[in-house]
């Protein structure tokens, strides 16, 4: 299962081909499961330029599998995971990306990214996989 970032969505749906969206591809071809969470949908959905594109981006997302968060420590979760990589001098720029991150580890999920963050998380901990 296959939590699919921002970073990679914004990529696919403007036909821009890189490494992770051919493995977006891949995933789709392949019938993986993968879904959002929240902060993603959010982040998608205000990057719209138009009310239109905002409606069916609305629409594509509303069929999405969506994973949450499991509930107040994941909060906290995310909070020392910063702290961690704060610890190792890594500066973590976006705490929707710490989210994310720990609603992959929570639902043990490979996150699917293109998001130097996430990479930076990877190096700290373990239970954080990438696709």
């Amino acid at each position: 299962m296959v939590l699919v970032d921002t970073s990679v969505f914004i990529n696919y749906l403007k036909g821009i081909e890189n490494f992770s969206t051919i493995k977006f591809d891949d995933i789709i071809s392949k019938k993986i499961h993968f879904g959002i969470n929240n902060f993603i949908y959010q982040e998608i959905l205000q990057g719209s330029a138009t009310e239109k594109e905002f409606k069916s981006l609305y629409k594509y997302l509303s069929n999405m599998f969506f994973y949450s968060l499991k509930g107040k420590k994941s909060y906290s979760d995310a909070a020392l995971l910063y702290y961690k990589c704060r610890k190792q001098g890594i500066t973590i720029r976006s705490t929707i990306d710490l989210l994310t991150a720990q609603t992959a580890i929570e639902n043990n999920l490979f996150l699917l990214h293109s998001d130097n963050d996430f990479t930076n998380i990877a190096k700290v901990t373990h239970d954080f996989k990438i696709y």
